[in-house]
């Protein structure tokens, strides 16, 4: 079968001749195909530039005709422009075209016609499809590179068409968060509608509709002793974050998702957007504990010597940056190589297999507090595969594309349950349903985690005075 490709202006006569050539040919050769590319007068000479570049050609003018050897397996072979493809013809297949120049000219402005209102339907179709805006913070950090392609390719947000995507980097490196956008845009995902970066917050969170702010703030390399260094990090976090809650509560969408993350004063940072985000409902601002979780669930399966994915329902409580519980009462491992097994969705306690008791309570979570450390320490980075992962969890859920009955840890606004002040985020036990969380009850709260998230309260509402004051000084 011979298959050729005809591509021009929409407005060359020369194309329209070749256009008729063509279609003689594909009447009187039952196996002869033609795909025909009709491109717009604006656009052709970067079209010509970049398909030439592309397949090693040389070709100036309008049009363009090649032979795809798709028998063969090998790449297109050009003809070149009408002349060549009228010779083509003359000389395998005895035709020839005769078409007068007014029907050459009538049938050009007639291409370019159809082309132009192919082109302005197309433009209106996209117009009724609204995009998701969603919005990064912290968007030259490995976590956002690794986040990127995930949040495009549907898995995270199954029902959305379209995304827009807009990456803030405050004072960031301008070219740098160009080659981000460029990587973005050559991953050609159909999702992705646009890219935008910015380095200042002009525009920051216009109608977003999820944010994810990445943003992390390190003391390394400033002078003055360690509790200096800390209260000049908080301040810059009170500084920032209160603002960011600001622009979130005059500019997002009022459905927004919100998401914060990173390393240091995790729950501090939620609950200063949700502090200044008034409008916003405070069930739309979480921080994920999931890489607490994930990081949890690896040690465990190290320690019983199976995958970190067959340890499921890991809790945990508290300050996730800081002073934090692992709660394992709900904890369960499938494919656990003893003497009680059972099939692919046979689940035990990880509180029965698991018989070192002194382990769990001491070393366990030692190992837990330090992993993210020992990885920063070994790469020179944070973690930011777990840290993407963590978010990728929650936002899945939140968009109905997690398990129905997975329990997630996120740090949310106190609901003023067991004795705890109601206006700081601590991280519970949450499922989520229908895109609304809805915190877990069904579980044990003994005397020494509430003792544990006592402790954790006051540390944050240190931490929330000691931002309040400096913010005053």
């Amino acid at each position: 079968m011979a298959k050729f490709v005809l591509a021009g202006k929409a407005d060359c006569p020369y194309y329209a001749k070749a256009e008729l050539l063509a279609e003689t040919l594909q009447r009187s050769l039952p196996k002869y195909r033609v795909h025909k590319i009709s491109i717009l007068p604006g656009e052709w000479e970067e079209w010509l530039d970049s398909t030439c570049k592309r397949n090693g050609w040389k070709h100036e003018s309008s049009p363009l005709v090649w032979r795809e050897l798709v028998e063969q397996g090998g790449k297109g072979m050009i003809l070149g422009g009408f002349s060549d493809f009228l010779k083509h013809c003359q000389d395998y297949y005895g035709i020839t075209s005769d078409m007068p120049t007014e029907i050459m000219l009538r049938i050009a402005a007639e291409n370019l016609e159809t082309q132009i209102s192919l082109v302005e339907e197309e433009k209106h179709r996209l117009s009724l499809i609204q995009p998701l805006r969603i919005w990064i913070t912290g968007a030259l950090s490995p976590t956002s590179c690794i986040l990127i392609p995930y949040l495009l390719t549907g898995e995270v947000f199954p029902k959305v068409a379209a995304i827009s995507l807009h990456l803030l980097q405050l004072n960031g490196d301008e070219e740098e968060l160009e080659e981000l956008r460029e990587e973005t845009e050559d991953l050609a995902l159909a999702t992705l509608r646009e890219v935008t970066v910015h380095t200042g917050l002009d525009q920051a969170f216009q109608e977003a509709d999820v944010i994810v702010l990445l943003d992390d703030f390190t003391a390394d390399g400033e002078n003055g002793s360690d509790e200096e260094k800390t209260r000049r990090v908080r301040r810059e976090i009170s500084e920032r974050y209160r603002e960011y809650g600001k622009l979130i509560d005059a500019r997002a969408n009022k459905q927004v998702k919100v998401i914060v993350s990173g390393d240091s004063f995790i729950n501090l940072r939620c609950w200063l957007l949700a502090d200044n985000a008034s409008s916003i409902d405070s069930h739309q601002i979480v921080a994920p504990a999931t890489q607490l979780e994930n990081e949890a669930r690896a040690i465990i399966a190290e320690k019983i010597k199976v995958k970190s994915s067959d340890v499921t329902d890991v809790i945990v409580w508290g300050n996730i940056s800081s002073i934090f519980h692992i709660d394992l009462q709900r904890a369960r491992v499938f494919n656990y190589d003893g003497p009680i097994k059972g099939p692919t969705f046979f689940s035990q306690a990880v509180l029965k297999i698991c018989h070192d008791r002194k382990w769990l309570e001491t070393e366990f979570l030692h190992l837990v507090r330090r992993r993210r450390e020992a990885v920063t320490s070994a790469t020179g980075r944070a973690a930011a595969a777990s840290t993407a992962n963590g978010i990728l969890r929650v936002l899945k859920a939140w968009n109905g594309a997690g398990g129905p009955d997975e329990v997630l840890s996120v740090g949310i606004l106190c609901p003023g349950i067991y004795n705890l002040p109601d206006d700081i985020i601590l991280s519970f036990p949450v499922t989520i349903r229908d895109g609304k969380w809805s915190l877990l009850l069904n579980v044990n709260v003994g005397d020494e985690l509430k003792e544990t998230l006592k402790i954790c309260a006051n540390e944050l509402q240190q931490e929330k005075e000691v931002g309040s004051e400096q913010l005053h000084q």
